[in-house]
């Protein structure tokens, strides 16, 4: 962990996604590289940047659990680039870390010599009903859910771990914060009807209830004829303020992670001292 009154630059990468393993890789290496050249210690790559809207998960899953080729692609740019990485999700199947015969939603990151320092399942699975081209979407059909909340000592401070869905339980923030997170990385694919709608809102708002960095990054291809997904991505600060965003398409939002001033907001509003979790319920 990095000490306090040190600021370290992170980027979050958003991508528009397709159905190319190889399309999908080159889009991330080339925003890897670009994010690496701006500076950025920490980057965060959305959910299913590898193999969005596939749908042999059970198969690719398989070739993952091996290291397959979206995990050697990560591994391979963080040593090029010397820089950590959170790998938005890939779908592995592994005993030690799915609870039954689905794969997981799992989001690894890896350190700046390509090692797999972490690995998060994604808990919360969507399965909804959406007005858009794919109508209905049900993440249990084809993933197990994970149980374990995932926080991990980077270069730009203690950092926890959320996926897409994960941002509508408060809980889960709440958790993280109270147990030492400084910053919260979201890999996220938000559809584009409840991106525009929920995704900016939910972003600033887990910010401020726990007076935390936030960072998304989102698929941003609203134009997507089957799953059109928001963009937005974003860094936000403790104090909920927009530090860097963009909209729609390929591209990067970096912001320098300043744990001074996140210490500074929390000694003057101390939220997590407040809390009371022991609260006894009424009958």
């Amino acid at each position: 962990m990095k000490d306090v009154g040190m600021s370290s630059k992170l980027a979050a990468i958003q991508m528009t996604g397709g159905m190319s393993l190889s399309d999908n890789l080159d889009q991330a290496r080339a925003l890897i590289e670009l994010a690496a050249k701006k500076g950025a210690k920490l980057i965060v790559l959305p959910e299913n940047f590898a193999y969005f809207g596939q749908k042999e998960i059970k198969n690719i899953a398989k070739i993952e659990n091996s290291k397959g080729p979206a995990r050697k692609f990560l591994a391979e740019q963080a040593i090029k680039h010397k820089v950590w990485i959170v790998g938005g999700t890939i779908p592995i199947k592994e005993d030690h870390i799915s609870l039954n015969h689905l794969p997981s939603s799992s989001c690894f990151v890896l350190d700046d010599k390509g090692n797999e320092v972490a690995c998060y399942q994604k808990i919360h699975l969507f399965d909804a009903v959406v007005d858009d081209p794919k109508e209905s979407y049900c993440e249990s059909s084809e993933y197990s859910p994970g149980n374990l909340p995932v926080i991990i000592d980077t270069p730009v401070g203690r950092l926890g771990i959320a996926i897409c869905y994960d941002l509508r339980f408060p809980e889960l923030f709440s958790y993280l914060s109270a147990h030492g997170a400084e910053a919260i990385a979201i890999p996220s694919a938000f559809t584009s009807q409840t991106g525009e709608s929920h995704w900016s809102i939910l972003l600033r708002a887990r910010a401020i209830e726990n007076l935390i960095y936030i960072i998304g990054a989102n698929m941003g291809n609203r134009q997507h004829p089957k799953r059109p997904t928001w963009g937005g991505s974003a860094i936000i600060d403790p104090w909920g303020n927009v530090i860097s965003q963009l909209e729609e398409g390929l591209g990067i939002v970096t912001a320098d992670i300043d744990l001074s001033y996140l210490k500074g907001i929390r000694n003057n509003l101390p939220v997590h001292e407040h809390r009371r979790f022991n609260i006894i319920k009424p009958k």
